[in-house]
């Protein structure tokens, strides 16, 4: 399969280059030409899998284990809508580790310190769920509730624990690893969409061909 960036269509622009001369031009990739499902394909989860990343892998690592063909990882991507691969996806061990001191100064309170309190879950006598656990409380937070079943008052106390800084960011990486692929079967529906998607189509002034158009900004067209 072509790679992303290999079915993207260049755009001739007049050159910069020092020893250009007036009328130079020199193809680019028209990075505003942007591929993307198709919205019937996007919304339903019919035409999807889950799938959890594992370790430090890559979209491409993905790619390979799901298609067998790495350069599909830009189909990865899409599928979950990632544009900013440096922030949306999972970081290797290493990388995490950085981000989190870096950003919280010190061991200390990395581990130690506390980002905020969580409730822990909460049944009646019949194991019907009066407080639902995870739910961001204050600290020292309480639920008062009649309990039918034994004809009683129950004060739960205290039910919130604390969540440190290191736990909070831990979360928020690992819930970046449970993702969305797009099922193989439906592969070849995509990519003829991304054939029609990227050529440039006639009627502008910028044309030159399907894979080509050429100016002097960058007021592109499709």
């Amino acid at each position: 399969m072509p790679s992303y960036f290999r079915q993207v269509p260049n755009f001739d622009y007049v050159s910069r280059l020092p020893n250009a001369n007036i009328g130079d031009y020199i193809p680019v990739k028209n990075i505003f030409k942007k591929g993307k499902l198709r919205e019937d394909i996007f919304q339903d989860l019919a035409f999807f899998e889950k799938y959890k990343i594992t370790g430090n892998d890559r979209p491409d690592n993905v790619a390979f284990e799901v298609y067998g063909d790495s350069t599909l990882d830009w189909l990865v991507l899409l599928s979950n809508n990632v544009v900013n691969i440096q922030t949306e996806w999972p970081l290797t061990q290493d990388g995490f580790d950085r981000y989190v001191l870096n950003k919280y100064s010190n061991y200390d309170t990395l581990y130690n310190g506390i980002h905020h309190y969580k409730t822990i879950e909460v049944k009646n006598s019949q194991g019907v769920i009066m407080v639902p656990g995870g739910l961001e409380v204050p600290d020292g937070y309480s639920v008062n509730y009649y309990d039918y079943f034994i004809d009683s008052q129950v004060d739960t106390g205290n039910i919130a624990v604390p969540v440190t800084n290191y736990e909070y960011e831990d979360k928020l990486e690992n819930d970046k690893r449970n993702i969305f692929v797009l099922k193989p079967f439906y592969l070849n529906i995509v990519l003829n969409d991304m054939g029609d998607i990227m050529p440039y189509k006639k009627g502008s002034s910028q044309y030159v061909s399907e894979n080509l158009v050429r100016g002097d900004n960058i007021r592109l067209t499709s």
